[in-house]
């Protein structure tokens, strides 16, 4: 437990935080649901790095420092859990998979799933992207509208399934779509809603959230089947790894880990291309220099990881889009023991969110933050960035075990669509119904020509 902050001084009580005025009962709750995104950027800029609100019985302590940041997911974050708001809102869905099981049993997990997203392994993938991506393409018509968010949301599970399970799952995908549609849209409510509603309460929610579990659970028991009794030894998809364990989970656990390997393992990336190719839609300039550097390097061949060291004005596309319109916007950690962060006192229990969304559009890091600038991200101006003034894939021991493979895949992917698209978006301005993602409030139409 530290006693004084990092300049000697001692911490000041919890209660001495600020924070926004709110209802005697509700809290900010009122605030907050109606525009969650811009409620977490004014207490930002009204009430500082460190700051205090509820949420119906729920208090938050929202961090804006990435000094701050650090310390919880890093520095100290040995004191930090995921927490009973986070868990209660996941669990249900993923079960004790990696994003929501905790101690020695994550870091189990954690290790045993790590094989099939090491480098070497991640080499094998690039021709799945970049194939599964050239057949969405070839069913898109010039001139004929899209709803792009759901393109990409079918490209990233097929490529998931494929990559990670070795299994074509084109056939269900449909399934699996509305299956994971009606699962984040329950995960919405739940986090904007101030009263908890059990979840064997018999509500016409719940009962679609029932049924879709049933399908994702019939998906996850068909991969497993499609390994069952598979002891090559070189196998890296995450089925055959986790069976390979010493002490082999139940299949119960496996089917958690696949469950949730597929919901976090499209969904972001998925995200990602919606909103940049919204972005290279509102900036044409930006989408000819991308595109002259594809047709440069590319010279009309489909991309490979050979060609990714090359693609530098792609790469800082993908990251300029996932700075403006981060897909995980917002962490949320549990303090398991009393800490000290931003000169306060900090007690067991507290529940700490610091967004992205904020700190990835703070004019201290960023000139004219909400521009869409993909030649800022230079090698000099990312040595000089502090850490955590950016990070979409989380930080920490926690970090999104599937960094890589998101970024690879959001490389190949755009390079395929763009080398020979151009896609017009018919929204005049993005909203967003934010849920564990950054999810937009409907569907994102956009209109394909070929170049």
């Amino acid at each position: 437990m530290t006693t004084a902050d990092s300049s000697g001084s001692s911490p000041r009580p919890f209660t001495d935080i600020p924070g926004p005025d709110g209802d005697p009962l509700l809290g900010n709750t009122a605030e907050f649901v109606n525009d969650q995104l811009g409620f977490y950027t004014r207490v930002a800029r009204t009430h500082g790095p460190i700051a205090r609100y509820s949420i119906g019985r729920y208090e938050f302590l929202q961090l804006s420092d990435p000094t701050d940041v650090q310390r919880v997911l890093i520095g100290n974050n040995q004191a930090y859990r995921k927490g009973e708001r986070f868990q209660s809102t996941l669990r249900p869905a993923l079960g004790n998979g990696l994003l929501t099981s905790e101690g020695s049993f994550w870091r189990s997990q954690r290790h045993a799933i790590e094989p099939a997203f090491h480098p070497d392994a991640l080499q094998r993938f690039g021709d799945v992207m970049v194939e599964a991506t050239e057949r969405l393409c070839s069913e898109w018509t010039t001139g004929h509208q899209r709803d792009i968010h759901q393109d990409m949301m079918s490209l990233t599970v097929e490529i998931a399934a494929e990559a990670l399970f070795d299994i074509d799952i084109r056939d269900q995908e449909e399934a699996i779509s509305d299956a994971l549609e009606t699962v984040m849209d329950r995960a919405t409510k739940r986090m904007r809603r101030p009263i908890h509603v059990p979840d064997w309460a018999p509500t016409p929610m719940n009962r679609r959230f029932d049924r879709a579990m049933e399908d994702l659970h019939a998906v996850a028991e068909r991969i497993i089947d499609r390994h069952e009794g598979d002891d090559s030894s070189d196998a890296v998809d995450i089925v055959s790894l986790l069976q390979s364990k010493d002490d082999p989970p139940s299949r119960e656990q496996i089917r958690d880990e696949v469950v949730t390997i597929l919901l976090a393992g499209h969904e972001t990336t998925a995200l990602a291309l919606t909103y940049t190719l919204q972005l290279l839609s509102e900036n044409p300039e930006k989408r000819a220099t991308l595109q002259a550097e594809l047709d440069d390097v590319l010279g009309g061949d489909s991309p490979t990881l050979r060609d990714l060291p090359d693609l530098t004005y792609t790469e800082q596309v993908v990251k300029e889009g996932m700075r403006i319109y981060p897909p995980v916007y917002d962490l949320i950690r549990e303090t398991a023991e009393p800490d000290v962060v931003g000169g306060y006192r900090i007690p067991e229990g507290t529940s700490i969110t610091f967004q992205q969304w904020v700190l990835h559009r703070d004019p201290r890091f960023y000139d004219d933050p909400l521009a869409f600038r993909p030649e800022r991200w230079t090698d000099e101006f990312e040595q000089e960035l502090p850490a955590f003034a950016y990070f979409p894939f989380g930080g920490g021991p926690r970090r999104c075990i599937g960094d890589r493979f998101a970024m690879m895949e959001a490389r190949l992917a755009l390079a395929t669509i763009m080398q020979e698209w151009s896609v017009e978006s018919t929204v005049d301005e993005l909203s967003f119904a934010p849920s564990i993602t950054l999810r937009p409030d409907g569907p994102v139409a956009m209109i394909p020509r070929r170049r």
